[in-house]
């Protein structure tokens, strides 16, 4: 039968639903069927002026571990429509017609409200009993492309808990998909940051208030819940709430202050010192100077999210931050250093700030790669001596996590549980710069809350108690490097304090093995093993710095034994290419660093694994086993490297090649001027 109206849709998948899912009514929700969280899920997304409210999903399924909702439209032709970048488009108008887009809309707005990780949507239009097309896609972010689930068109992943637990794995993202979006992620936070960095300028925003200022306005956003009984307490502040009243108690600066003090209040596990400390920071920055609460033209890059004619910078700012950054943090931009890419950027605008304190703050993908490498698990206690912005633990965190939920199942009580033990009880950073410190705080916070054992203090004066106690299994650095030794004395002092058989894993200037370190690496050396020695790109931290890196790791514990080699791998091309503007794809960079990891586990057995890549490698040049010496100063690929300085005959045939070539052209060109003559 001819479909005439789109009721007639509703109908059949009604029919699919009940007859061959077996679902029943309460099973699935309609338009007026709908729970209470995924209701308050999809209302958060329509709080700001942008965000257009186009009703409710036709159906949403919610008795699995992720939603499922449902978009139906008469004909097929208004199945979906891609943009001319062929992504699904997302303009008002498209999100209205077609039944992908729709979904898609829904999908991105439970997300971005925070109360979801992750759900599956599912576009269906038809023009016939005999012709309906199904799309379902798994959305793991508010912004990018969903994955297209092709083996999965139709509703059968919804017949039992097994077909969707199946589902569910194949979802899964590849460590190739992950490291692409995270990139991309960061390229897109690098962005906005440089876009807001020149509105604070314009609104006069001091340099050294900015991150500050940036991290206590995005945890006025939080939603806030009591700490011991998990109740919602507060959804948090939105635009919508700063009105620009003109009085000290009631000023839009004044407001979010006091949802700072209540939201660091309600989390009970921030102790009077650092609370104080944290409120401190932020009154410094957010509410010291009264002008910002003044009613002012509005800066052109909010111009058109903001209804009233005239507006506080502090609601400039923090309108910009809801739209471009808050609604954009989802699960899997978990190891994404929301802070250190910030302050990154505010940083080139300091001046004797950051950059001549030796703070060079790693890239994620790097903290992400140096976590992978040390094969961090659920259970590890992963440490910090120098954590900066805290790239390394929010890294870890989210790989903690995340097996946790593959582990346990996603949201199971056992995974809770888990993931609870993990922010409470299994990340230690230690930073002594109150700046820093704040940021770290904020930056764990955002990330799902690890923030329970973030020091402030010197890492090197901390009692030994806290370290024995904590019991780490795992050791992550990038220490400043205009530290003694390039910074080497932070790997020692926390490796003397690790569990036996423990790994390591630093990143740091290459002189710092190659002699400037060697008092302190052969103290090193005598009691731990050195695994592996990786040598990075040289543009690895453009545009904040140009510097030659490796990234050494260790096993705690087992004093090195000389007759032993160590794997030294030339890691210089790893695909990508960066300058000022930001960083650009060359030659397959995800794949390369997935093979690295596979190089460093299984050494030349790598290239007989079928997911490695060996037409990106030249390992008899790239991949080193050699032993090193008791001096400490050996540590780099360069100091084993072999470079082959005997003649060859082919070698003198391109040289002879070069020169009658080179001969030639000069002949050429000389015959060329006096045919002009």
């Amino acid at each position: 039968m001819k479909f005439t109206l789109e009721r007639q849709v509703d109908d059949y998948v009604e029919n699919e639903l009940e007859n061959k899912i077996r679902l029943s009514k309460t099973e699935y929700g309609m338009e007026s069927n709908m729970n209470e969280h995924l209701k308050s899920a999809l209302k958060g997304g329509a709080k700001t002026n942008t965000h257009t409210n186009f009703g409710i999903p036709d159906y949403n399924i919610t008795k699995y571990s992720i939603p499922v909702l449902i978009e139906n439209k008469l004909h097929s032709k208004y199945l979906l429509k891609r943009n001319s970048k062929n992504e699904i488009s997302s303009t008002s108008s498209d999100i209205k017609k077609y039944a992908v887009n729709g979904a898609l809309h829904y999908g991105r707005t439970i997300i971005a409200s925070h109360k979801y990780n992750a759900c599956i949507i599912v576009g269906i239009a038809g023009d016939s009993d005999d012709y309906v097309e199904h799309q379902v896609y798994y959305v793991f972010a508010a912004k990018g492309e969903p994955k297209r689930m092709t083996e999965y068109d139709d509703l059968h992943f919804l017949a039992t808990p097994e077909a969707f637990k199946g589902f569910l794995k194949d979802a899964q993202l590849t460590k190739e998909e992950k490291h692409k979006i995270l990139v991309k992620s960061q390229q897109d936070l690098i962005r906005q940051a440089k876009r807001l960095n020149k509105m604070m300028n314009n609104l006069n925003i001091s340099v050294e208030q900015r991150v500050v200022y940036v991290s206590g306005m995005l945890l006025a956003m939080q939603e806030i819940r009591d700490y011991k009984t998990g109740q919602h307490i507060d959804d948090g502040i939105t635009p919508v709430d700063l009105k620009g009243i003109q009085s000290d108690v009631k000023s839009d600066s004044q407001l979010i202050i006091n949802q700072l003090d209540e939201f660091l209040k309600a989390r009970g596990n921030i102790n009077s010192n650092k609370m104080k400390l944290m409120m401190d920071s932020f009154r410094m920055s957010i509410n010291i100077d009264k002008d910002r609460d003044k009613l002012k033209e509005k800066d052109k890059r909010v111009a058109k999210l903001i209804p009233e004619d005239r507006a506080s910078a502090t609601k400039q700012i923090f309108v910009f931050l809801y739209e471009n950054i808050f609604l954009q943090i989802d699960a899997n931009s978990g190891s994404l250093d929301i802070m250190g890419s910030m302050y990154s950027e505010f940083l080139k605008y300091a001046l004797s700030d950051g950059a001549s304190l030796g703070k060079v703050l790693t890239p994620p993908y790097i903290t992400n790669l140096m976590a992978e490498v040390l094969d961090v698990s659920m259970d590890d206690h992963v440490m910090d001596l120098a954590t900066g912005s805290g790239a390394f633990l929010v890294s870890s965190m989210k790989i903690m996590i995340d097996k946790a939920n593959n582990t346990y199942g996603l949201k199971s009580k056992k995974a809770t549980e888990e993931i609870e033990k993990i922010k409470c009880q299994r990340l230690l950073g230690i930073e002594l710069d109150s700046k820093m410190y704040t940021l770290v705080a904020s930056n764990m916070i955002l990330r799902g809350d690890g923030s329970s054992r973030i020091e402030k203090a010197d890492s090197f004066e901390e009692p030994p108690e806290l370290y024995n106690d904590f019991g780490a299994t795992k050791l992550l650095l990038n220490p400043p490097f205009s530290y003694s030794e390039n910074g080497m004395p932070f790997l020692a002092h926390g490796l003397k304090f690790m569990k036996k058989y423990g790994k390591a894993a630093i990143i740091i200037q290459d002189s710092a093995g190659s002699g400037k370190a060697a008092i302190t690496n052969k103290k090193i050396l005598k009691h731990n093993t050195m695994l592996a020695s990786i040598k990075m790109p040289a543009d690895l931290f453009v545009p904040n710095a140009i510097v030659s890196t490796s990234i050494y790791i260790f096993e705690a514990g087992i004093p090195h034994d000389f007759d032993k080699a160590v794997k030294f791998i030339d890691f210089r091309n790893d695909g990508y290419k960066r300058t000022k503007r930001g960083i650009s794809e060359i030659d397959h960079p995800a794949e390369r660093y997935s093979d690295l990891l596979l190089l460093l586990k299984s050494g030349l057995a790598a290239e007989t694994n079928s997911k490695f890549h060996k037409d990106l490698w030249n390992l008899n040049k790239q991949y080193i086993e050699s032993a090193i010496s008791d001096s400490g100063s050996d540590w780099n690929f360069e100091n084993h490297q072999i470079i082959d300085t005997t003649p060859h005959k082919e070698d003198f045939e391109n040289e002879v090649q070069k020169y009658l070539s080179f001969k030639m052209n000069y002949i050429l060109n000389r015959e060329n001027k006096n045919d002009k003559i």
